[in-house]
């Protein structure tokens, strides 16, 4: 059975994962969409509520549901549909004590910084990521930009309270302007990166909590970094001054 309405429920229900954050947390599901994704989403641990694809997909996603063109390109969020997408669970977890170190993520907004810190956080190796009144881990714009690594690191969507109790005996490691070079700073064994909003850096809540400031030099014609660009110099930073140290 091929599903060829736009009104059908779960074609609906679909497109309101996409757009709607409330919706998504009531279902506990956001949507992956590309071959690529679906297909390193399968590899993960991550559970797999449903699989959608294109009938001219069947050979390769025979799990799947299938739908027509036209319905599959009124659920897409892409420019260039591929032509399959997977409804997958999100992780229900309380905030804990890191194994590793770890990031906090202070109010950060922009779905395409939030999405390339995660995938630099997997492929940096810092698993456990502490979200503070960020936006959305889960929308389609954040998820694609993660580029999978959203699969393979534990978000904890947490209130300041919860992340100061799990990262209690964690030493806080602030990026911030007025911060020793990262470049000469020698980071502890365990610690907890601290990045904050693209407009408003670091709360004053979080860095009241910081043990270490620390910031990126930069020429006197450039004013600040991206923070994803930010985040991606620092937790490598950091990791290298382990090694060097």
């Amino acid at each position: 059975m091929v599903i060829t309405s736009k009104s059908n429920q779960l074609i609906k229900d679909i497109i309101k994962l996409s757009s709607d954050r409330k919706f998504r947390k009531e279902a506990g599901l956001f949507v992956v969409e590309g071959i690529k994704p679906v297909n390193e989403c399968l590899a993960s641990d991550c559970k797999i509520e449903k699989i959608v694809c294109r009938e001219d997909l069947a050979d390769k996603f025979p799990q799947a549901v299938l739908v027509s063109e036209s319905v599959f390109n009124a659920v897409s969020t892409e420019k260039t549909p591929q032509g399959v997408l997977a409804l997958v669970h999100i992780p229900k977890m309380k905030p804990a004590e890191p194994k590793n170190s770890c990031l906090l993520l202070d109010r950060l907004q922009d779905p395409g910084n939030l999405g390339t810190i995660i995938r630099c956080a997997n492929a940096a190796g810092y698993t456990e990521l502490y979200l503070l009144n960020c936006t959305d881990a889960y929308s389609p714009k954040a998820v694609r930009a993660s580029m999978s690594g959203i699969f393979f690191v534990k978000i904890y969507e947490c209130t300041l309270s919860e992340a100061f109790g799990a990262l209690a005996n964690v030493p806080l490691i602030c990026a911030d302007m007025d911060g020793e070079n990262i470049f000469a700073f020698n980071a502890p064994e365990k610690f907890c990166l601290c990045i904050g909003n693209e407009g408003g850096g670091i709360s004053e809540e979080v860095m009241k909590k910081a043990q270490y400031k620390v910031k990126i030099p930069m020429r006197e014609t450039c004013e600040s970094l991206n923070a994803a660009v930010s985040a991606g110099i620092a937790m490598y930073q950091l990791k290298n001054s382990l090694l060097r140290g």
